[in-house]
């Protein structure tokens, strides 16, 4: 490896971690900034619950794809699932940024479970921004091998946040005014 392929590695490591640590601190802001005079966004949360249910079917579809050899099919599969969770992102902190949070009315055993996946699916929404980015990066270096041992870790992450946000969706869906 040169020094300037080392180099530009360091380059893009420092900025992996510096959007990964990033991302959450400004969600975490603009959750708590309230838009004044905008109408909330109620249409949203069942718009970016969809565009995470999207998500996971491209990651499981770009895995049949490379596993049958289509390497450019997975490609754009790929880039797809990182659009479509950027998306989700703006979206989200978009709708909180212009609604009250909504509160889980659930009891019993349903709260708990409610709340265990939806604090698994925050804590690992946060652990996969670095996981996708430097996985996407050893792809875009051509380091194949480093991407797929990567990706063996950040897919099933990656899935159960899409599958998960969905899943938190559906069950605070009736909770909302």
């Amino acid at each position: 490896m040169s020094m300037t392929t080392t180099n530009n590695q360091k380059k893009f490591n420092n900025i992996i971690i510096a959007v990964s640590i990033a991302i959450p601190l400004v969600v975490v802001v603009l959750f708590n900034v309230k838009l004044p005079n905008v109408a909330p966004l109620n249409f949203l949360p069942p718009v970016y619950a969809t565009i995470n249910g999207l998500t996971a079917v491209l990651l499981i579809a770009a895995l049949v794809a490379i596993k049958n050899g289509k390497r450019q099919v997975h490609q754009r599969l790929m880039q797809l699932a990182l659009v479509c969770s950027v998306l989700f992102l703006g979206m989200y902190v978009a709708y909180h940024m212009t609604s009250e949070s909504t509160p889980y009315g659930g009891e019993g055993m349903l709260r708990f479970v409610y709340f265990f996946i939806l604090i698994s699916h925050i804590l690992l929404s946060i652990a996969v921004i670095p996981l996708v980015l430097f996985t996407y990066l050893r792809a875009w270096n051509q380091d194949f091998e480093g991407h797929k041992k990567l990706a063996r870790i950040t897919l099933p992450i990656w899935l159960y946040v899409a599958v998960t946000g969905v899943v938190v969706y559906l069950m605070i869906a009736p909770f909302y005014s």
